[in-house]
């Protein structure tokens, strides 16, 4: 196989993956803060194809991972009191698995039979000094843009969020969760604002993914032909 049809082919494995980002985002468009993801590809240039001092090295396209977008997504308004809205960009609630700390933007938060304040899948909201533990019989709960949580007029804890000073020390991890893997220290996002009774859309844009999507199938059929044009030009006999 010539040089070209390599390089073509390393092209279409990029588009094949940049085609699974896509579709997840178009998937994620109503997921409750989930950040669009965009595919990064780079030139890496591999040895000659031939023991040829004239031909130069071919530059293959390299898959180097996803990039992620953490801009703020739209707050929809849900009236519900145990739903909350993240204003601000870089900010997280944290939550315990009981295996570690896990960090979200997703808000749509419930109550266990113990009052413990949980995500969808049961996972522990945290704030100051860890758990949050609510009294119903106390009546409703109200949280300030703070997180100061009341009930009765009397304060009962505060849901903190938490932010790093890069974002690429979080790692994906399914169910809109992130992971700190690497030695960063989380610290307060002390900018950034809560919203009671209200949730954080996705920042994506469908119409652009849509876009992308009929950009890649366009650019993978152009490679295609080209593959088969080069693959055609090296079985013809020369005259």
């Amino acid at each position: 196989m010539e040089n070209a049809a390599y390089i073509g082919l390393s092209r279409q494995m990029t588009l094949r993956r940049e085609l699974d980002v896509v579709a997840n985002n178009i998937a994620n468009a109503d997921t409750n803060g989930f950040k669009v993801e965009q595919l990064m590809v780079s030139e890496e240039v591999g040895q000659r194809a031939r023991n040829d001092f004239i031909r130069p090295g071919a530059s293959f396209v390299m898959d180097q991972g996803v990039g992620r977008d953490f801009g703020q997504g739209a707050l929809k308004q849900t009236g519900r009191d145990f739903d909350f809205g993240i204003e601000g960009e870089g900010a997280f609630f944290t939550v315990n698995d009981g295996s570690g700390e896990a960090y979200t933007r997703d808000g749509a938060f419930t109550t266990d039979p113990t009052g413990k304040l949980v995500t969808q899948q049961g996972l522990a909201v945290q704030g100051d000094g860890g758990d949050i533990i609510l009294d119903p019989a106390r009546g409703p709960v109200t949280v300030g843009q703070d997180g100061t949580i009341t009930q009765e007029g009397a304060i009962v804890g505060r849901l903190t969020l938490a932010r790093f000073e890069t974002l690429a020390a979080l790692s994906k991890d399914g169910d809109g969760l992130y992971r700190n893997r690497s030695n960063a220290t989380p610290i307060e996002a002390t900018g950034a604002k809560l919203r009671q009774g209200a949730l954080e859309g996705s920042n994506v844009n469908p119409l652009i993914e849509i876009t992308n999507l009929i950009e890649i199938q366009r650019a993978y059929e152009s490679v295609s032909r080209m593959i088969e044009n080069t693959n055609d030009l090296s079985r013809r006999p020369v005259e």
